[in-house]
């Protein structure tokens, strides 16, 4: 059975996809190892993006199976959605972002992964953050 680490492994990895065919062939990849995942990608002003980040990576849990309605399943997500943003702030904080948010789930463990660039015209920083909940 995959392990909370495993499960922060895929997340990341799935947000790091560079393209659709990449996305579905780690997706596919991740089911074999009994890891359900969504990912979804993402931009915009940073402060704007941050509650669309959020609500993104439970929509996209929601919609992929991830989860169900309850709430603690949300909150969940949503907790390590927030987490995840929380790490890059001080990069991010009034720049434009844009890359990929990736969710993972295994039995009781579900982690948020984001993964983008932090730009100024052509100067362009990478960001990681990643946030892990029990469910």
């Amino acid at each position: 059975m995959p392990d909370s680490r495993d499960v922060a492994r895929a997340a990341i990895t799935l947000a790091m996809t560079a393209s659709r065919e990449d996305e579905t062939a780690q997706k596919q990849r991740l089911t074999t190892m009994e890891i359900r995942s969504a990912a979804s990608d993402f931009g915009g002003d940073f402060v704007g993006s941050v509650m669309k980040i959020i609500e993104r990576a439970v929509v996209i849990a929601k919609r992929e199976g991830l989860i169900g309605e309850k709430d603690h399943e949300e909150g969940a997500v949503a907790g390590a959605a927030h987490d995840a943003v929380m790490q890059v702030i001080d990069k991010a904080m009034g720049l434009n972002i844009g890359g990929k948010i990736g969710v993972a789930r295994a039995e009781g463990h579900v982690a948020v992964a984001i993964f983008f660039t932090v730009g100024l015209v052509h100067l362009n920083e990478v960001c990681v953050g990643m946030g892990h909940r029990a469910v």
